[in-house]
């Protein structure tokens, strides 16, 4: 089944729910798959990092699968990221493959008036995917809403330093202007981090490859780095960065970002140059 193909771009120009009479005699549970079929293609098609790949979806029983090919694995990451994001999606099976060759299509025309709802999906997938990298927020309870690029932060966390830190990676993040951080702490949040962070420590291994991914994804998120002009290579747990940022203030950011990752041991950075 894949209901994607009969859901045209054009209709990306008027609300979801236009898109109800293309299946109107479909049983409820098809209708459902068809709009999360959409929305995940149209949030796709409007995200900047994504729409020159062709990529297919197709979801059955809160199930998404996505196929085709991307240019990299942080551009794999976000789309099943933006997948996930999608209401009623409980699992991504991700099956894109990895090609730098990979070929790109023109951006469709048309697609510009639901660009903000989906931005807002796009930036809160974002969020919760440095908070849950990150080796110090990933335990906490944490809800992320996004409107018109104000990002709302609530749940627990177990100190003010990390309340704060939520913040900064919230605001660090492209398309954020604002955040509330309502995120309140709480001496119960600490013991249920430490709780999460120990049980995956026991039950995870984090290699090398996934750290990379990691960091060149949480770089290309950010609002204050050039993250494609930052290659970045992990060895047993040492990340090692390379390029070129435009002031010191970037450089001490991406160390900072690359050091905050789950399983980073060190970073060493004697090759990211400064173009100033």
């Amino acid at each position: 089944m894949n209901k994607l193909k009969t859901i045209a771009l054009a209709t990306a120009t008027a609300s979801l729910m236009s898109m109800m009479p293309l299946a109107a005699h479909a049983a409820d549970g098809d209708l459902t798959e068809a709009r999360q079929e959409g929305s995940i293609w149209t949030a796709i098609a409007l995200n900047r990092h994504l729409n020159p790949f062709t990529i297919d979806v197709d979801v059955e029983s809160g199930v998404a699968t996505l196929s085709g090919e991307v240019e990299s694995d942080v551009d794999r990451d976000l789309a099943e990221q933006v997948a996930k994001s999608i209401e009623g999606v409980e699992q991504v099976d991700n099956q894109l493959t990895v090609n730098p060759d990979a070929k790109r299509k023109e951006q469709a025309a048309g697609t510009s008036s639901l660009s903000q709802s989906f931005s807002n999906a796009t930036t809160t997938a974002s969020i919760k995917s440095k908070l849950l990298w990150n080796s110090n927020t990933e335990g906490l309870d944490i809800d992320v809403t996004t409107n018109n690029g104000v990002v709302t932060l609530t749940g627990t966390a177990q100190s003010d330093a990390a309340k704060d830190l939520a913040g900064m990676l919230a605001k660090d993040t492209d398309g954020v202007h604002r955040v509330d951080n309502q995120i309140q702490v709480s001496a119960d949040a600490s013991a249920a981090a430490k709780a999460q962070n120990a049980a995956d420590e026991a039950g995870e291994t984090i290699s090398d490859a996934w750290i990379t991914s990691k960091v060149k994804s949480s770089f290309l998120l950010s609002s204050n780095l050039s993250g494609m002009d930052i290659s970045v290579d992990t060895n047993d747990g040492v990340v090692t960065l390379s390029g070129t940022v435009m002031t010191d203030e970037e450089k001490d950011l991406a160390v900072n970002t690359a050091k905050n990752i789950r399983g980073v041991k060190d970073v060493t950075a004697d090759n990211l140059q400064t173009a100033n």
